[in-house]
């Protein structure tokens, strides 16, 4: 291992966040952001306006209008108290605050309230009800074209349309319809698809009465009461998932003949432009092998399958079709058979047309086309693995522009016709930025910077910088230091983990992607640092997949770089380090003290998966196969067989209703610790699920910062 003693002072600095002549502090209420003036200041309820170049916004409860060509100051149109007055005929309707609203054309916009539809004109100020639904509906979404709500009311799924409801389904208990399905893995958020007119609604439906149940126990009963969910645990049966088409025309529904292979994965629902045909990624089991196919959205019979994938490790499908504007009978397809997320165009009889980007960097997102539809409107991390930038892509030939300009993390809201968007970013410098670009890049006026929102508060340097693993590749880590920073003084090291797929905590973004309770911890004297290992994000899949059949190991390792060169500097008293990770972050934790016993002096472990067997199919056998398929994996990374190593203090955390990492990962977790004579500190955050919230959070992140007062420093 190379000497990291002096290695510090030249890295690559990002970010050097210096304490000024201010003294506050944080506490355990600003940590879950209480306190809102610690948050980066934000544009509210941004909207295009479409068929004009101008845009709205919500600031003090009133809804202004600017155009996005000139400096002219904003113009109120509308505020809380006059669209209050005009709702109080629909039963006494009267909001609290202005809603997000969609414009329907340059006067008309509409916004979801409750259990309405509401259209308002913003020049006479008249508001209308298009459309209401029962109060007791769930998942809720709106067609824009005719404005025919599609909400759930427990399994089933209706129609709201113009006042009229419409019942689609009539299952039993544990046949869901309009819900997420595959535990939201594939980029799946919802169930409800509608067609682009707005004459067909596709739905899922999952009949999950095979899945094992799993109980989760409600003790605010005077009795307490058992609430089954369905967990289908790795190598056990799973859910089977159809897609259903109701037809308004023919007021009939028709399922797609998606084969009579039922264990798979329905992915990435995508309807043709004309609403013929629908789409579907469908996986197999295994996640190794994709099959893009087409449906008849008719008749529901299978037409053609347009290309395959195929891969040693896993293929994950995220992102649906996006047509061509100008060509629809041409697609976009994300795809990283290269080795890298890329965008590939393919004609609708599944004919290669060309790789639109290319290279050793990520497409994260493709956002829309330009006014002329010759350029698709993308992010990507080109610039560098920490960065997210805004770019337009040439259809025709490929090359590449970048239209965003400050290094940073960048987001865009494209406008309808795609001849602007606007530019969200935070660095290492600023916390947040908004800004009004043209298509081809031009800025056109920046409408807010927030420098820096802890202005106030005693702040130490972050540095972000690079150190090589054993298989000399570069991993990134960010490193803060104590305010008023004493370089011959020695350390204790607050060390947070996470290592898992599809989670970078280290970037080019407000704090590098650092949180408030690591600036507290560092208020306290702790150095606190983080490293991205091999299975995070936006480093290519071969980064990615090498955890593949063996979670923990090369994460451990990479990790172990990190320790190693805190270890180094004179600086950090290496006898006084402790690691926290929640959820994978806490496997790793768990993971850290029984591979390396004696690094830490204490750990904390909330929500972890401690057997692999006990997490759902979707995520854990796409790293890991089943347990019957990778046996000597799931033994070598099942952390009940390795408590008995484990020589540091540890606490452990859950909650008992957590429908993610069920409660059993942990107990389990005990019951080997006795077994194995290992003391364990143990917390349960009754009532609580996987993320804590509200003052459970605060109470939370002040327990872990005792045990590292306790055992550590």
């Amino acid at each position: 291992m190379k000497n990291f003693k002096s290695l510090w002072l030249t890295l690559f600095v990002f970010s050097v966040l210096t304490a000024a002549a201010q003294d506050k502090l944080f506490d355990f209420k600003d940590a879950i952001y209480f306190n809102q003036s610690i948050l980066p200041k934000r544009i509210n309820n941004f909207a295009w306006v479409p068929k004009t170049v101008n845009y709205s916004f919500v600031e003090d409860n009133k809804l202004n209008l600017a155009n996005a060509t000139n400096i002219e100051t904003a113009k109120t149109i509308l505020t809380l108290d006059e669209l209050n007055s005009r709702l109080a005929k629909f039963d006494g309707m009267n909001l609290k605050r202005f809603p997000a609203i969609q414009w329907e054309n340059a006067t008309d916009f509409f916004f979801q309230s409750e259990n309405k539809l509401i259209l308002v004109n913003s020049q006479n100020k008249k508001a209308t009800l298009l459309t209401g639904w029962p109060e007791n509906a769930e998942i809720t979404e709106v067609e824009k074209n005719t404005k025919r709500v599609a909400y759930t009311i427990a399994n089933n799924l209706y129609i709201s349309d113009n006042q009229k409801q419409i019942q689609l389904t009539d299952d039993p208990e544990n046949v869901v319809n309009g819900q997420t399905v595959h535990r939201s893995e594939f980029g799946i958020t919802g169930g409800i698809f509608w067609s682009p007119k707005g004459n067909f609604l596709a739905y899922y439906h999952k009949d999950e009465r095979m899945v094992g149940d799993y109980p989760l126990v409600d003790i605010t009963a005077p009795e307490a009461k058992v609430n089954m969910i369905k967990y289908p645990m790795a190598g056990t049966s799973n859910e089977v998932v159809t897609v259903a088409v109701y037809n308004f025309s023919s007021k009939k529904t028709i399922y797609l003949k998606t084969g009579e292979n039922i264990d798979q994965y329905l992915t990435n629902i995508s309807w043709s432009p004309d609403e013929k045909q629908i789409y579907i990624a469908v996986l197999n089991r295994d996640q190794n092998h994709l099959k893009l196919n087409k449906y008849d959205a008719l008749s529901g019979d299978f037409l053609l399958t347009l290309f395959e994938e195929k891969s040693d490790t896993w293929v994950e499908p995220e992102h649906p079709l996006t047509f061509l504007p100008n060509q629809e009978d041409q697609f976009i397809w994300f795809s990283e058979r290269d080795g890298w997320q890329h965008l590939y165009i393919y004609n609708t009889e599944g004919q290669y047309v060309s790789q639109l980007t290319k290279g050793e960097w990520t497409v994260t997102d493709l956002l829309g086309f330009d006014e002329s539809g010759k350029f698709a409107i993308i992010q990507a991390s080109k610039e560098s693995p920490l960065e997210s930038h805004v770019y337009a892509a040439n259809i025709k030939n490929s090359k590449l522009k970048k239209l965003s300009d400050e290094h940073g993390t960048h987001s865009a809201q494209l406008s309808p016709s795609g001849d602007y968007f606007l530019d969200v970013y935070s660095n290492t410098e600023v916390a947040h930025v908004y800004a009004l670009f043209s298509s081809n890049g031009k800025k056109l006026k920046e409408l807010l910077r927030d420098e820096d929102p802890f202005k106030e508060y005693q702040i130490g340097k972050t540095i972000v910088g690079t150190l090589k693993n054993d298989a000399d590749i570069d991993l990134y880590y960010r490193m803060i230091l104590p305010p008023n920073f004493d370089s011959t003084q020695s350390y204790p090291v607050f060390y947070y983990v996470y290592g898992g797929p599809h989670a970078q905590l280290v970037s080019d973004s407000w704090l590098a992607g650092a949180n408030v309770f690591m600036h507290l911890m560092a208020q306290k004297g702790y150095i606190v640092f983080t490293i991205d290992n091999r299975g995070t994000p936006n480093r290519g899949f071969a980064f990615e997949n090498c955890i593949h059949r063996k979670l923990g190991q090369n994460e451990v390792a990479d990790q172990m770089v990190g320790v190693r060169f805190l270890q180094d500097q004179e600086f950090v008293d290496s006898d006084r380090m402790g690691i926290q990770g929640w959820s994978y972050g806490g496997f790793m934790t768990l993971s850290m003290l029984a591979e390396n016993p004696g690094t830490f002096k204490a750990g904390v472990a909330g929500g972890p998966v401690t057997n692999w067997e006990y997490y759902e199919i979707m995520y854990g056998e796409r790293y890991m196969d089943t347990p019957e398929q990778n046996p000597a994996g799931y033994k070598q990374n099942n952390l009940l067989n390795k408590v008995g190593n484990i020589k540091d203090r540890v606490l452990v955390i859950h909650g008992d209703m957590d429908p993610t990492v069920v409660w059993q990962n942990s107990l389990s977790f005990l019951h080997a610790a006795v077994d194995a004579g290992v003391q364990v500190d143990y917390f349960v955050y009754p009532q609580q699920e996987h993320n804590m919230r509200g003052m459970d959070r605060a109470h939370l992140l002040e327990k872990i910062y005792r045990y590292m007062e306790d055992f550590v420093k």
